[in-house]
């Protein structure tokens, strides 16, 4: 949402952080009907879902907020700013942990005060019982929890990356593989996921087996690479790898020929893991 005349037209603003678009979120969102947009507040941590990442996760026109244009306001400043850049505003969702201004010492009762139209807040979200956080995400990734990541999200946790030159050895010894380069996103912990991967910005997913770590058998190098289940594919400049499940750890393997046994077992893995989302 760039133009001023759209933002003249909204009506509800969901405010918040909003990395990895998830579950949570996703009720905010819910509450802002036909006339309502995401404002972002960018405060430069965001690596579940970061800048215009977020975009691929609703379907609500998103407008992005420097957390240091509004770090030092208090709640009536907070609101006129937020008239200033939307004239139609009558309601903010928020959720119920929402903090602002200086130091944080503003909630979503000093914004119900200084607002004149509607302010929504939304209860806590669980998911099994527990409540669902950017910041448990973000611990689930790091331990290897990518079934437990997934569920907090609602989706399948995604990166995007330009494509990279790899060993060269792949290909010829072992596996067809694009290698990326991600650029701002957490990676989940070392290991061998099952995977989804789209090519050049395809529509559709490939079924894939998507390798992180240090390639402890070879050169010993870090690599994000996938092999894509449906053949040979050439992908020349972006690929999105959205992970499935976490097959195993990085091991090292004591020959190619190990290594491309393994690979073998893996790959048959990851077809029955994405096979399983198709029943």
């Amino acid at each position: 949402m760039r133009h001023a005349t759209a933002l003249k037209e909204v009506e509800a603003v969901a405010i918040g952080g909003f990395d990895g678009m998830h579950e949570g979120h996703q009720h905010l969102f819910n509450a802002l009907g036909e006339a309502g947009a995401i404002v972002v507040i960018e405060t430069g941590y965001a690596n579940l879902t970061p800048g215009r990442e977020r975009e691929h996760f609703t379907s609500h026109p998103i407008v992005y907020l420097p957390l240091d244009d509004i770090r030092m306001l208090d709640d009536r400043g907070f609101v006129d700013y937020l008239l200033e850049r939307f004239p139609a505003l009558s309601k903010i969702v928020v959720g119920y942990d929402f903090r602002f201004g200086r130091d944080r010492r503003f909630s979503h009762a000093d914004l119900t005060k200084a607002f004149g139209g509607k302010v929504q807040v939304i209860d806590e979200v669980t998911v099994g019982g527990e409540s669902v956080h950017s910041h448990k995400i973000r611990a689930k990734l790091i331990i290897g929890d990518i079934t437990g990541a997934n569920r907090f999200l609602g989706h399948h946790y995604t990166v995007r990356g330009r494509v990279v030159a790899g060993q060269g050895i792949g290909k010829k010894e072992l596996v067809p593989t694009v290698n990326m380069l991600t650029d701002g996103f957490l990676l989940p912990k070392e290991g061998v996921y099952a995977s989804l991967a789209r090519l050049d910005g395809e529509e559709h997913y490939h079924p894939a087996v998507t390798f992180i770590g240090h390639r402890v058998t070879t050169d010993g190098s870090f690599a994000v690479e996938t092999h894509v289940l449906d053949g040979e594919i050439v992908c020349r400049e972006q690929i999105d790898v959205s992970f499935v499940r976490r097959l195993r750890g990085n091991e090292k393997f004591p020959s190619l020929e190990a290594l491309k046994a393994q690979i073998a077992l893996d790959t048959a893995a990851a077809r029955k893991a994405v096979v399983r989302l198709e029943l």
